[in-house]
C-alpha cells in the first residue's frame, strides 16, 4: 500500500521572511521617541507630541503624493516651489473676491487651489509621458517655474491674507481640533488612508507598482504606462494642495521661501518609509512614518544642545544618504 502523501501545508513564516525596509522605518521612530524622552522629560509630553504631528502635517500630505510618483519610478523635485505657486494664486483669490461670505469664500478658494494643484501636477506629467523628458530635468525646471512665478505675484515680497475676518473663519483648519485631535493630525490620517486604499486596493494603484517594476512588461501587459505615470503627478499635485490648505492658515501668507527645501524632506520621508527610489515598491504609512522620524528629529535638535538647530537641513541630506545605503543593503541581502 503506497504511503499517502503528507498534504502540503503552509509555509511556516520566519523572522527572515519578515520585510525589513517595511518594519524598520516603525522601529526607528520608535527609538527616536526612546532616545528623545531620555534627552528631555518634555519631550513626550502630549503638548510636545501632538505639536511634531501638526507640523509634520505638510510634508506627510506631500510625501504621500510623491509616494505615488517616485513608486511608479518617477520623481518630483517642484513641490516646495509649487505650494508657494499654489499658496500664493490661493491667497490672491481671497484677497481679490468681494467682502463677506467666509465661509463660501474659504469653500470656493479651497477649490480653487485643490485644482491649480491638480493642474500643476497635470503639466509635470505630460512633460514627462508626452514630451518623454527625463522627471528630474522635468521637475527642475518647473521648481524654477513655479518658484519665480510666485516671487513675480508677490512683486518680490509676501502675499497675506488681508480680511482679518477671513483669517480668523479660516483659522481652525489649522488651529482647530476634533475630540482633542488637532485638525493637522485628522487631515494627514485621511489622506494617507485614501493613499493606502488607492495604491494597495485598487487596479490603479497595482498599474503604479506595475509601471514602477518594469514599465516595458507593463506596457505588453496592456498596462496605459502613459496615463498611470501622468496621473501619479496629478495626485503629487492635489497632495501639495491639500498640504497648502492646512498651511494657509497656519502664517497667513506666502513668500518667496515658502515651501523651501519641501522636496528634500518629502523625498526623504519616502525613501525612510521603505518605498524604493528606484520604483515598484510603494509604503504610504511607511511615508507619514518617515516624515514623522523627520519632525522628531528636528524637534529633539531644538530640545537638545546635541547638534544646532541650523544645521537641520544637513542632518536631514544625511539621513537620505544613509537610508539609500540601507535599502541597498537590505535589497543585496535579500
Amino acid at each position: 500500500m503506497s504511503e499517502t502523501p503528507v498534504a502540503s501545508r503552509p509555509a511556516r513564516r520566519s523572522w527572515r521572511d519578515l520585510d525589513l525596509r517595511a518594519v524598520a522605518p516603525f522601529v526607528a521612530l520608535a527609538a527616536l521617541i526612546l532616545f528623545g524622552a531620555s534627552l528631555n522629560p518634555n519631550f513626550v509630553s502630549v503638548d510636545n507630541l501632538l505639536n511634531v504631528l501638526s507640523r509634520s502635517a505638510f510634508i506627510a500630505i506631500i510625501a504621500v503624493g510623491a509616494t505615488f510618483v517616485i513608486s511608479a519610478g518617477g520623481l518630483d523635485l517642484s513641490v516646495g516651489s509649487m505650494s508657494a505657486f499654489v499658496a500664493g494664486t490661493m491667497i490672491l483669490f481671497i484677497n481679490a473676491a468681494p467682502v463677506g461670505g467666509d465661509v463660501a469664500l474659504i469653500a470656493l478658494a479651497m477649490t480653487m487651489a485643490l485644482v491649480t494643484g491638480a493642474l500643476c501636477g497635470l503639466a509635470n506629467g505630460l512633460f514627462v509621458t508626452l514630451g518623454r523628458l527625463e522627471p528630474f530635468i522635468v521637475t527642475l525646471g518647473t521648481m524654477g517655474i513655479f518658484r519665480a512665478l510666485t516671487v513675480w505675484l508677490a512683486e518680490g515680497g509676501s502675499i497675506a491674507v488681508r480680511s482679518q475676518e477671513v483669517r480668523a473663519a479660516y483659522r481652525p483648519v489649522y488651529f482647530g481640533e476634533l475630540w482633542g485631535v488637532p485638525a493637522p493630525v485628522i487631515v494627514i490620517l485621511v489622506v494617507a488612508l485614501l493613499g493606502a486604499v488607492i495604491l494597495n486596493r485598487t487596479a490603479f494603484g497595482r498599474h503604479v507598482i506595475a509601471v514602477g517594476s518594469n514599465e516595458e512588461v507593463a506596457r505588453y501587459s496592456g498596462i496605459p504606462v502613459g496615463r498611470v505615470r501622468t496621473l501619479t503627478y496629478v495626485i503629487q499635485g492635489v497632495c501639495v494642495a491639500i498640504a497648502v490648505l492646512v498651511y494657509v492658515p497656519r502664517l497667513g501668507s506666502a513668500t518667496a521661501t515658502t515651501g523651501l527645501m519641501w522636496e528634500l524632506q518629502a523625498i526623504t520621508a519616502v525613501v525612510i518609509g521603505g518605498t524604493a527610489l528606484r520604483g515598484g515598491v510603494g509604503r504610504i504609512w511607511g511615508t507619514v512614518c518617515g516624515a514623522l522620524i523627520l519632525e522628531l528629529i528636528g524637534n529633539i535638535m531644538v530640545l537638545s544642545d546635541l547638534v544646532s538647530e541650523y544645521l537641520i537641513g544637513a542632518v536631514q541630506g544625511a539621513i537620505i544618504i544613509v537610508a539609500m545605503l540601507v535599502q541597498r543593503a537590505l535589497s543585496r541581502g535579500r
